[in-house]
């Protein structure tokens, strides 16, 4: 029986867990009509079709390339993705693994539909984008709020005379409001953006989103009107399509990007007004003169302000709370979240210079419990070698059978040269060239398996990290070693211990392993994580 693997996904919260499960059985239905087996089935809530980052298409890939089902069915090619280069991947590499993708609106799925219904997803993407933002500069020109709510006003909920929602309608919440004036007045008075923030969180005041308040949620960005002193609506003025979003396409992320000024839509809504334009000016005015001005050392003023990145910029976390530790002065590390928020009680800071001997000392001896490492090495190899040598051995059986049919085709044609009739040998002749056909097949897919790893790989990989090591100290190899340092160690946790920091290293995995292999993406280590 063909196995199957059944896909279901709606992609808004406006639709129902009904959805999925409405999908399921009219897929459950045809299969049964076709007599497939089901294996399993797999399903994404709430998901937009425009990435495959989504957990549940994720899986039933991995699962394709495992070789556990044999077809995918779905209601339609857009359940799948709605990207084009998505769609034609995914096909591509359901084709290379061997399976098929059967749809219950277009039935088996081939290039044709790739390329119409890709283009098809995408411009359906589009026009729903283009809509969605013509609905929202319509609210805004009437006043009403196109997007998110802003911290100090309320969502009015009403329905109109038809029953429908009225969205974009909000109202000024008071005790909220009192708190924005409040660090209106702080900030013009001299405070900075920390210490507003540090005030607030020791009184218990929740901030945007009932979390904690934070600098960067004060001072925001100036050029975006991000951040409380920032937001225009305080001052009764609603600003609208002052950034876009794009997502990227490697980590399908949003990433925003500036409009220009002429793009942007804004409406006076004084009703709204918490701020009056007075303090909004002082703040202004104090804004612009923190701001850094020419200075004779560089055409880029933040070029002589910039700091060096560390070894181990961006890999630092606190045991505590989970947040960043970055620097808090020119060679002194701490806790960002107990610095801007104070809601974490770790205190304890750490030289630059301390922490990246200890960590490049742990990297030699203790990233990993040596003998542990050792051991796992050791059944690592023998098993890669074991599969290594196994598909070896397959490649070389097919090579020979090759060999062994095209003497018989040999020996079938020369008795056919001597007088044998053609009909006796037909059969057994059609037979072979079906098997030579398919070896052949095999052997032009077929990869080569790479060299077998060296039983002694858990050395290799320390005497790797020692040449590391040195090279840190020498200014031509010191960069690449350090990027090789860095993609060894997924995280460094901070963590207090009796008074001291207690330094915790964790390695990705398949980066030591591919580091002590000596090669940059081996296929064999794809899969293995870290510890």
């Amino acid at each position: 029986m063909t196995r199957t693997a059944l896909y279901a996904r709606y992609s808004s919260d406006a639709q129902r867990d009904a959805s999925i499960e409405d999908q399921l059985r009219l897929c459950r239905l045809h299969s049964e009509r076709q007599g497939w087996q089901i294996v399993d089935s797999y399903a994404d809530r709430a998901i937009s079709g425009a990435s495959l980052l989504r957990p549940g298409i994720q899986d039933l890939i991995a699962d394709a390339q495992r070789g556990r089902f044999d077809l995918i069915l779905t209601e339609s090619i857009d359940r799948l993705s709605r990207d084009q280069e998505d769609i034609a991947g995914l096909y591509k590499r359901m084709r290379f693994a061997g399976v098929r993708i059967v749809t219950l609106s277009e039935g088996e799925v081939s290039e044709l539909h790739i390329g119409l219904k890709g283009t098809m997803g995408a411009l359906y993407l589009k026009d729903l984008a283009d809509k969605t933002r013509r609905g929202m500069r319509g609210r805004v020109e009437q006043g009403k709020a196109g997007g998110g709510n802003s911290y100090g006003y309320d969502v009015v909920k009403r329905l109109d005379g038809n029953g429908e929602p009225v969205r974009g309608d909000r109202a000024v919440n008071e005790t909220e409001a009192a708190v924005v004036r409040r660090i209106f007045r702080d900030y013009a008075d001299g405070k900075s953006s920390r210490t507003i923030a540090l005030d607030l969180n020791q009184e218990g005041l929740a901030g945007p989103g009932g979390g904690a308040w934070g600098p960067t949620t004060i001072h925001g960005n100036p050029k975006r009107g991000t951040g409380i002193l920032n937001n225009e609506l305080y001052i009764g003025r609603l600003v609208w399509n002052r950034q876009r979003f794009i997502k990227n396409p490697d980590t399908g992320k949003r990433v925003s990007r500036l409009n220009p000024k002429s793009e942007w839509v804004t409406q006076d809504v004084p009703e709204l007004r918490i701020v009056d334009q007075a303090l909004w000016d002082q703040v202004k005015a104090r804004q612009q003169s923190l701001t850094l001005g020419p200075q004779e050392k560089s055409a880029n003023p933040l070029v002589d302000r910039r700091r060096p990145k560390y070894l181990l910029s961006g890999l630092l976390k606190c045991g505590r709370c989970r947040g960043s530790y970055s620097l808090i002065s020119r060679n002194l590390l701490g806790c960002a979240t107990a610095r801007d928020k104070s809601t974490c009680d770790n205190r304890l800071n750490i030289r630059i210079e301390t922490l990246e001997a200890s960590v490049l000392s742990g990297l030699r001896t203790h990233l990993m419990d040596p003998a542990l490492f050792k051991t796992f090495c050791e059944e690592f190899t023998r098993e890669v070698n074991r599969r290594l040598i196994e598909r070896g051995a397959t490649i070389a059986a097919w090579r020979k059978e090759l060999e062994k049919i095209e003497r018989e085709l040999d020996k079938a044609i020369d008795a056919i040269l001597a007088g044998t009739p053609p009909q006796r040998l037909k059969d057994r002749m059609q037979v072979l060239e079906d098997r030579r056909a398919e070896l052949k097949d095999s052997l032009a897919t077929a990869q080569e398996p790479p060299a077998l790893l060296h039983p002694n790989m858990a050395e290799t990989y320390r005497s790797r990290i020692s040449t590391l090591h040195e090279s840190l100290r020498d200014e031509g190899t010191r960069s690449e070693a350090a990027e090789a340092i860095r993609s060894l160690v997924d995280q460094v946790v901070l963590t207090p211990e009796y008074g001291e920091l207690g330094i915790h290293l964790r390695g990705d995995l398949a980066a030591m392993l591919a580091f002590a292999v000596g090669k940059e993406k081996p296929r064999l280590l794809v899969g293995t994580g870290s510890r």
